[in-house]
């Protein structure tokens, strides 16, 4: 974050969130009353009424046309809940606090963050999610949501790449990027400024968030990694990296660094490919596995248990009744 404060030439004070200070008092953060039936897709505007939080400042004038932005006062824990889809690129920007953010496509496997003042989310992710996060030092948990308007984003994207349609973004959580915490520092002055900030100012901002993310952060969509698809010598290597591991924990950040990839972008393309979460289908592996050895060696079961994880033979046989409808002795027999 040096290269925020040192940009500004000590003409204005820096913003208390570069400095790690909480930029607004805390405030008591109401707890959503009641459950808000959840859409699987809507607005940014829309959006913020399903996450429980107090608006702390807001862009709501005209020259804010080109990007909407709100800081806001987050629960310091909250539980699980959906996140629909928004069509508009989103950052979220750590502002004040420190975190562990957890995030998973639907039933799939959670992915945790711990972030802090300057890290930032950013998403453009065309189906919903779930997220929940809890509070680990005394600060409030402050942010900044910013999202950039389509037709903004279109226009760059022609610009930039001489393309009619934006490329897809790469999720990232927990980032940190120094060139973007400086521009959305630039952001949030204008946002408290006198007056809500120059129009001319806000839009060049808007624009330079844009050509930044799509050169930084645009999908490509034909390396082996791109937002729609796993390939198959991903999913073998992977399949192949649990079968080697049946016999010790689950480790997904292990499983997807063997395929180079994201922990919350492997699950979900893994899970797009296989039908199951990577957790899920560790535990049909094991299983699988316990049942060779049931049929084909004299090998105890409590030693089956052991040699593809379980420790515990009660556990053992809890899992494998549950996924195969009998317990190991009877299916031995049979």
């Amino acid at each position: 974050m040096a290269n925020i404060e040192a940009s500004r030439q000590n003409v204005s004070p820096p913003i208390p969130a570069v400095a790690g200070n909480p930029i607004y008092p805390a405030v008591l953060v109401p707890e959503l009353k009641e459950v808000i039936a959840r859409p699987d897709r809507t607005s940014p505007l829309g959006l913020e009424q399903y996450i429980a939080g107090r608006t702390l400042v807001s862009g709501d004038t005209p020259a804010w046309s080109d990007m909407f932005v709100q800081v806001y006062s987050r629960l310091n824990k909250q539980e699980p809940f959906l996140v629909p889809a928004v069509a508009e690129p989103l950052i979220v920007w750590v502002m004040s606090g420190e975190a562990v953010v957890e995030e998973r496509d639907l039933d799939g496997d959670w992915v945790a963050n711990t972030v802090t003042v300057g890290d930032f989310f950013l998403t453009r992710s065309p189906t919903p999610y779930e997220m929940r996060w809890r509070s680990v030092d005394a600060a409030p948990f402050q942010v900044m949501h910013l999202y950039l308007s389509v037709p903004l984003f279109e226009r760059v994207a022609y610009d930039v790449l001489g393309c009619a349609a934006p490329p897809a973004l790469r999720d990232i959580s927990g980032g940190r990027d120094t060139q973007l915490s400086h521009l959305l520092a630039l952001v949030h002055q204008e946002l408290t400024a006198e007056g809500k900030g120059s129009q001319l100012f806000i839009q060049g901002l808007a624009q330079s968030l844009a050509v930044h993310l799509i050169r930084n952060y645009a999908a490509n969509e034909a390396a082996d990694d791109r937002q729609n698809a796993l390939t198959g010598f991903k999913l073998r290597r992977a399949v192949a990296h649990l079968e080697e591991h049946l016999a010790e924990p689950f480790n997904l950040a292990q499983l997807a660094e063997t395929v180079g990839m994201s922990e919350f972008h492997f699950s979900r393309l893994f899970k797009k490919a296989t039908g199951l979460s990577p957790s899920r289908y560790f535990i049909r592996q094991r299983v699988a596995r316990a049942q060779l050895l049931l049929q084909e060696t004299d090998t105890s079961i409590i030693e089956i248990g052991m040699s593809v994880g379980y420790s515990s033979p009660s556990h053992f046989a809890q899992v494998f009744r549950r996924e195969t409808g009998l317990p190991p002795s009877h299916y031995r027999r049979g």
